[in-house]
């Protein structure tokens, strides 16, 4: 017979609880930026032989599949209050509308300028976040740094400018509604994300399909709307709710800026892309700026 030895639990050291600290919101930006840019190196392949209507289709689909086989959010859809379906319904609707705009606006317009415009619904969110002089100093010197790392043009056809400026109304809505459903905490939120991701292909289903029909008995075409749903409307969407969950829409609207700050740094990185004084300027005016709020924040 033998003995057993019993080995008193350690508590759990200083050192053990800080490594069990939640990840920072700025983590989840950076994840996010980073597949929020693989997302058009997809559609590239798409946009020679599939109409538009047919890329955004494919991305919202795609994720819609992806969405469904994860969570079954046709479960939770039942158990909502009116209230909350009404969110989930909304939120749908604003993704559907908001990737066709932005498919048909960037194949009408320059991608800096319609990324651009689309920034300035986030701004006007920022600004009204703002209450001391700090906070207007960080909103500034975010803005300073997009502006450094845009190149906006003038060109292509006016169309597009209404379909950019839909897109950037409707990205002002997905904060507002995102930050509604984030409520419930990121997991809460994720599941009515993947509820309202459903519901926005089926809403783009009736106009899209159609035009998607080649990419469909094509594999090669179809990898890639599915590497463009998932790069850009399944990994990003799951980022902005842990971080909408956490962080004042103000907040998350001025983080937002490091966007382009991001796509700057992963074409040094990746790309070996050599930036421009102005445009590491832009790079440190954002990561300033973002600090600075986030310190007036903490």
């Amino acid at each position: 017979m033998t003995n057993k030895v019993v080995l008193p639990l350690k508590p759990m050291t200083r050192e053990r609880a800080y490594t069990a600290r939640p990840v920072p919101p700025e983590a989840f930006f950076i994840c996010s930026a980073i597949f929020h840019y693989l997302g058009p190196a997809f559609a590239v392949l798409l946009f020679a032989r599939v109409d538009v209507l047919g890329v955004a289709w494919l991305r919202i689909a795609s994720a819609a599949v992806v969405f469904a086989f994860w969570k079954r959010p046709w479960r939770l859809f039942a158990e909502l209050r009116a209230a909350e379906k009404r969110i989930v319904v909304a939120l749908g609707f604003v993704l559907a509308s908001m990737n066709v705009c932005f498919y048909f606006a960037i194949n009408r317009l320059p991608l800096a300028t319609v990324g651009t415009i689309e920034f300035l619904g986030p701004i006007a969110l920022a600004a009204l976040g703002v209450r001391t002089m700090r906070n207007l100093a960080a909103l500034l010197l975010a803005c300073s740094g997009v502006f450094l790392l845009t190149s906006v043009r003038i060109s292509g056809e006016p169309i597009g400018y209404i379909f950019a400026f839909a897109n950037c109304a409707l990205f002002v809505l997905y904060i507002l509604l995102g930050h509604r459903i984030a409520a419930t905490g990121g997991r809460g939120g994720v599941e009515r994300l993947a509820t309202a991701m459903v519901i926005a292909g089926i809403v783009v289903t009736p106009i899209g399909l159609r035009s998607a029909t080649g990419a469909l008995l094509d594999p090669k075409l179809l990898l890639a709307g599915i590497g463009v749903g998932i790069c850009s409307s399944v990994i990003p969407y799951i980022c902005d709710q842990f971080a909408m969950a956490r962080l004042s829409k103000a907040t998350f609207a001025l983080m937002l800026s490091l966007l382009p700050a991001t796509a700057c740094l992963v074409g040094i990185v990746l790309l070996r892309q050599v930036p421009s004084l102005s445009e590491l300027i832009g790079v440190g005016a954002v990561i300033a700026g973002v600090a600075l709020k986030r310190s007036t924040d903490d």
